[in-house]
C-alpha cells in the first residue's frame, strides 16, 4: 500500500469518515494491500499518488470528494504538498493548514516496509512450513470420494 501499516485503519476515527465503511472488507483490503496477507506478493506496493494519475488523470474523483482540493491544478491534484506556496494560496487551500500534510512519505516509507516484509518472509523458514510446502496436497474429488455441498440452511442448523 501507501507503506502505511495494516494497523493504521483501525485507529480511532479512521473508519468513521471513511465513506463506504465496512469493517470486515477494510480489515481483509488493507492486509492485502498492505501486503501482509497470506502468500502475496510484499513486493508489490500501491501508491496512491501513482494509481490515482494512471486512473484518474485529471483528479475527477479528488476533485469532487475533497471540494478543498478542487481548485488545485492537475499536476499538483494528487500530491498537492508540493505545490508551490503561491499556488496553494491562489487554490485557497494550504497545505497543513486547510489540508493536512502527508502521513507519511510514500517514496521513502514504502522502500522501508519493503525491506522489513522482505526480512519477515525470509525468516519464515520453519521446518513444518518446508514439509507442508513439498507435500501434495489431495483433496476429496482426487481420492474419488463424493462430498456433501452444504446447503445455505444447514449453517443456521449449527447455531
Amino acid at each position: 500500500s501507501s507503506g502505511i501499516n495494516a494497523e493504521w485503519p483501525l485507529r480511532p476515527g479512521f473508519e468513521e469518515y471513511l465513506l463506504d465503511a465496512d469493517w470486515s472488507l477494510n480489515a481483509g483490503n488493507w492486509m492485502w494491500l498492505s501486503a501482509s496477507a497470506f502468500f502475496h506478493q510484499y513486493f508489490r506496493v500501491y501508491s496512491p499518488v501513482a494509481f490515482g494519475k494512471k486512473t484518474d488523470k485529471n483528479g475527477e474523483y479528488i476533485r469532487r470528494y475533497l471540494p478543498v482540493l478542487r481548485k488545485f491544478p492537475v499536476q499538483y491534484i494528487y500530491e498537492p504538498w508540493t505545490a508551490p506556496l503561491s499556488v496553494q494560496r491562489a487554490a485557497g487551500c494550504v497545505i497543513g493548514v486547510d489540508y493536512p500534510k502527508p502521513i507519511v512519505d510514500h517514496g521513502v516509507i514504502s522502500k522501508i516496509n519493503i525491506g522489513r516484509m522482505k526480512k519477515a518472509y525470509g525468516s519464515n523458514s520453519s521446518p513444518k512450513i518446508e514439509h507442508q510446502q513439498k507435500r501434495k496436497a489431495t483433496s476429496d474429488k482426487d481420492l474419488g470420494r463424493k462430498t456433501k455441498k452444504p446447503k445455505i440452511t444447514d449453517f443456521a442448523k449449527k447455531m
